[in-house]
Order: structure tokens, then sequence, then C-alpha cells
């Protein structure tokens, strides 16, 4: 059953990442791309977890590829809140009246 259960979230990351794929593929927004990768990394995790039989993967070395994950969706979130800012017009929004 565990085996069943790690399949079944590996295939979730799995299709996470080919969304975050398909979503850069249309914008070429680098947030997306990170995104992605990071959900690779997630379902190699846990794959190689099931694949492995290792019992607790945050005392091994495949934890690594779950740090990997994390780091690049936080420099994603970082890298997409610092980059280039509109310029301001100066004018005051329209309220449609």
């Amino acid at each position: 059953m565990n085996d069943f259960l790690s399949g079944m979230i590996t295939m979730g990351y799995a299709i996470a990442a080919l969304f975050f794929f398909r979503f850069w593929w249309r914008t070429r927004d680098p947030l997306f791309v990170m995104f992605a990768i990071a959900f690779i990394c997630f379902a190699s995790n846990q794959a190689l977890t099931a694949l492995l039989e290792i019992p607790r993967d945050e005392q091994s070395w495949i934890y690594i590829l779950r740090l990997a994950g994390f780091a690049l969706l936080i420099f994603g979130i970082i890298g997409k809140n610092v980059g280039k800012k509109p310029p301001r017009s100066g004018k005051a929004p329209r309220d449609g009246r």
C-alpha cells in the first residue's frame, strides 16, 4: 500500500511539473520554469525514496533533492517580487464614471 501511495504522490508531482512547463511555454515567465524544476525534484525525491526503500528520507542523501526544490521555489518567488517594476505614470486610476 505504501508503494502505491508513493507512486500516486510521485505522479502528482510530475503532473504539476508538466502544468508549470506548459505555463512557462506560453508566457516564458522564469517563475514557472523554476516551479516546474522544483516539482521534478520533489517527484525524484519521492520516487527514489520508494524505489530504494529508504524508511526516512530526511535522514538520507536523497533529502538534498527536496531541499533543492524548496530553494528553487523560494528563489523563484523572490526573483519575481524583486524583479522589474512597471513604470508609474503619475496619473490617478480612472474609476469609470
